[in-house]
């Protein structure tokens, strides 16, 4: 799943109907740290794994190698879509699933004005995995297995994050 491609389609969203960016998750989803594991940084430790002679059958978490939080992350997101007004929406969790519920013709609009991939909102949104991954709590895991077993690979999050909403932009998946 990739909650980074949701993101950038809530923000696409927001920005097209004017709307501030809702944090989508809890308090503690907002305030605690996390892991994000980078696709092209998964794929590098997969084919190490297969090639070390070391590595052949064992199991290995993957994560960039850094913490962050989604406080601090938001405000890349919001900054790469030009929305000014976004942040924790209090106490109550943002649900995704029923925010959005609605926005299919927002989102043929916004691929049509925009001269996007020809994409139905379906097609590029896992709200449902966006809010279970912002349910709160820390998510946490470790890379030391690999790093024993000699993978050294890590991305930072931030970067991570604007590489791949760049990436989006210009697949013309998002405006």
């Amino acid at each position: 799943m990739n909650i980074i491609g949701t993101l950038c389609v809530y923000a696409a969203i927001c920005k097209h109907e004017g709307f501030s960016l809702k944090f989508p998750g809890n308090k503690e989803s907002w305030e605690y740290y996390y892991v994000a594991s980078d696709a092209n940084l998964i794929a590098e430790q997969q084919i190490w794994a297969v090639m070390d002679p070391n590595a052949r059958n064992e199991a290995f978490n993957c994560s960039n190698g850094d913490v962050f939080k989604w406080k601090h992350l938001l405000k890349e997101l919001v900054g790469q879509f030009g929305i000014e007004n976004y942040g924790f929406a209090g106490s109550e969790k943002v649900s995704l699933v029923e925010l959005m519920k609605d926005k299919g013709l927002v989102w043929d609009a916004i691929v049509r004005e925009n001269k996007l991939q020809l994409t139905k909102l379906e097609e590029v949104e896992a709200w449902w995995f966006t809010d279970l991954v912002l349910k709160g709590g820390d998510i946490m895991n470790s890379m030391n297995k690999s790093k024993e077993y000699g993978y050294l690979g890590f991305r930072n999050c931030k970067k991570a994050l604007v590489v791949w909403i760049d990436k989006n932009k210009t697949y013309k998946i998002v405006p």
